[in-house]
């Protein structure tokens, strides 16, 4: 027999990733090193399912924050998966309830807008929504991929 999730989101779940952002949020607050934090793909976009993981990025120069016990100890649960892609270190954390965090530790460089990385156009087009912003990092790097931007004069 094979269990699937319903794909009809809950509002515990919303209630428990608009918790998870803001817990993230309020320790990036704390520490001048971290210049930004960002929600991406389906949380995002608005799409997102009881199976969706919550894609969370963290701009910061200090390494430490790479350590998959940063994560675990702010956000409970257990380490399921950490991977390299490119600059970004991938850390996903598996809460109690089964939703799946992951963070995308990186430096403040893959936000640089001059130009925009393949990549980083890639993860920002395909949704997102900046939640920490102290020095507008994110907010230029998200006008940097607007498609008014990238065409001038032809509007989607």
């Amino acid at each position: 027999m094979r269990v699937t999730l319903d794909p009809v989101l809950t509002q515990a779940r919303s209630r428990e990733v608009r918790s998870v952002v803001d817990t993230v949020v309020e320790w990036a607050a704390e520490r001048a090193e971290v210049r930004g934090v960002l929600v991406v793909g389906s949380w995002a976009r608005g799409t997102a399912r009881m199976d969706s993981d919550v894609d969370v990025v963290v701009l910061t120069g200090n390494v430490h924050y790479s350590a998959a016990g940063v994560w675990t100890g702010l956000l409970g649960g257990e380490m399921v998966r950490s991977a390299e892609w490119g600059p970004l270190r991938e850390i996903r954390v598996r809460r109690p309830s089964g939703l799946v965090v992951e963070i995308g530790v990186t430096p403040v460089s893959w936000a640089d807008t001059d130009p925009v990385d393949a990549g980083t156009h890639r993860v920002i087009d395909d949704g997102h929504r900046v939640v920490h912003d102290p020095a507008g990092v994110l907010a230029r790097l998200s006008a940097a991929c607007e498609p008014e931007r990238r065409y001038p004069g032809l509007r989607p």
